[in-house]
């Protein structure tokens, strides 16, 4: 765990926010390469991009503030703690909505855009995760296999206990993902299909993920965490729409 790479005087560069921007600047660059092979507007894809992270950030932050509701009402002074507490599935929700309102705004094709970038917000969730072990949040359950990490003292992971690194496989999953979706973007023959199935497999392998997480203040609904909860209708909604897109194909052929 390292939460802050190194201080310059009063200057700290944090981990967290240096993976996260790493990947953003790698995703969007890959991204508007595509764009360019793919004859699409890649001046757009930077503002596309800036739109997902508003909407990332908002989307994030809110279903945080959802699954800490009782908390909330108790002490209503947490909705002014902004730097604390962060869900990826709204995060995820919400660039998407943001993106899906930038393309309606400016006119471009939804689900061409949502096709080409996905793939690569994928990628951004690979550095994200690898910020996460640096700052000790998101940690995994105790551990005593040979893979378990001890983080030390003064970070969000509890010092001293080993631990399971769900940080660094949840980053090689995304890594997987990425180049998955990148091999499904050059076989798929209908629009939004990537999407779909961005999807249906982050869905599945979160469900799964969510019994070695150990950070368990994350809420829950019944037997199920916040996250397997939604992954549930995630999945769902994946396969779905992966079928209609599938029916409009054979439709239009």
């Amino acid at each position: 765990m390292r939460p802050i790479l190194f201080s310059i005087g009063n200057f700290h560069l944090y981990g967290y926010g240096f993976m996260i921007a790493l990947g953003i600047l790698v995703a969007t660059s890959l991204a508007e390469k595509e764009a360019k092979k793919r004859g699409l507007d890649a001046e757009k894809i930077f503002s596309f991009v800036f739109y997902c992270i508003i909407g990332g950030i908002a989307g994030g932050k809110i279903l945080y503030w959802i699954t800490i509701l009782n908390e909330i009402v108790k002490n209503p002074s947490i909705l002014l703690e902004f730097s604390n507490g962060f869900v990826v599935y709204g995060a995820i929700i919400g660039a998407i909505l943001a993106g899906i309102f930038f393309c309606r705004i400016k006119k471009l094709d939804i689900l061409d855009y949502l096709d080409l970038v996905i793939p690569y917000g994928a990628l951004a969730q690979c550095f994200g995760r690898i910020g996460c072990f640096l700052a000790g949040c998101c940690y995994g359950m105790e551990s005593h296999s040979a893979l378990a990490v001890v983080f030390p003292a003064g970070g969000l992971a509890p010092a001293g206990i080993p631990l399971f690194p769900i940080q660094l496989v949840s980053s090689l999953l995304d890594l997987l993902h990425f180049f998955f979706l990148l091999y499904i973007s050059k076989k798929v023959k209908h629009k939004g299909q990537v999407v779909s199935i961005y999807f249906i497999c982050y869905a599945i392998g979160r469900f799964i993920l969510e019994y070695f997480r150990g950070d368990l203040e994350r809420g829950s609904v019944g037997l199920f965490s916040t996250s397997q909860f939604i992954s549930i209708f995630i999945l769902v909604f994946g396969i779905v729409f992966f079928l209609i897109t599938n029916k409009q194909k054979e439709k239009q052929s």
